[in-house]
């Protein structure tokens, strides 16, 4: 398992990489948010893969987010995203979109792709942010409804223009959180 730098820190949520221990959890947070979630075998095969990133968001010692990353030459996949339900609204998936995006970039990806269900209009509006922009469909992708996918792609993500982006992305998730000290998880409308 390849374990990145953690680079972004945002109270009270830490990001960290993900360990075989943390498979229960993930494993909790899927079963929660997917109609097809993965298995606990899919994510030891994943995090054996040195191709392959995931990271954790954690709130004190629960694991209440998680983002893999697989890295294919110049290219990255965001292979699988999802924050706890019970944790959503508070920049989890923002955070962990913006670590997976800065490990891909240090590992010299110049592109990043993952897919998404058509009807995910919260996951799109947040891939927006991120330069995401649909570029085909895959029919039928999702075999518990048969619904499509939409095939998303940011380009030049290794840019200074990209890089000022992101810089606005972890800046404001910068401010939100720190207008909010308290030890309970903030509710910071309008950002995942």
């Amino acid at each position: 398992m390849n374990v990145d730098p953690i680079t972004v820190p945002w109270p009270p949520f830490e990001l960290r990489p993900m360990l075989t221990d943390d498979i229960t959890n993930a494993l909790r947070i899927e079963r929660q948010c997917s109609s097809q979630p993965w298995t606990e075998g899919i994510f030891r095969d994943e995090l054996r893969e040195p191709s392959r990133s995931y990271t954790v968001a954690t709130f004190g010692e629960l694991v209440v987010g998680f983002c893999g990353l697989m890295i294919n030459l110049e290219e990255g996949h965001i292979t699988n995203i999802a924050t706890d339900p019970s944790h959503r609204r508070n920049g989890i998936a923002t955070m962990l979109l913006l670590q997976a995006t800065r490990t891909a970039i240090a590992r010299s990806v110049n592109a990043m792709t993952l897919e998404v269900r058509v009807s995910n209009t919260a996951a799109r509006k947040l891939y927006a942010r991120f330069g995401y922009a649909p570029a085909g469909v895959r029919p039928k992708y999702y075999a518990d409804n048969s619904e499509d996918a939409l095939i998303l792609w940011a380009h030049d993500v290794d840019t200074a223009e990209y890089g000022v982006r992101l810089a606005g992305i972890s800046s404001q998730l910068a401010a939100l959180h720190a207008a909010n000290s308290s030890s309970a998880p903030p509710r910071l409308g309008g950002v995942r």
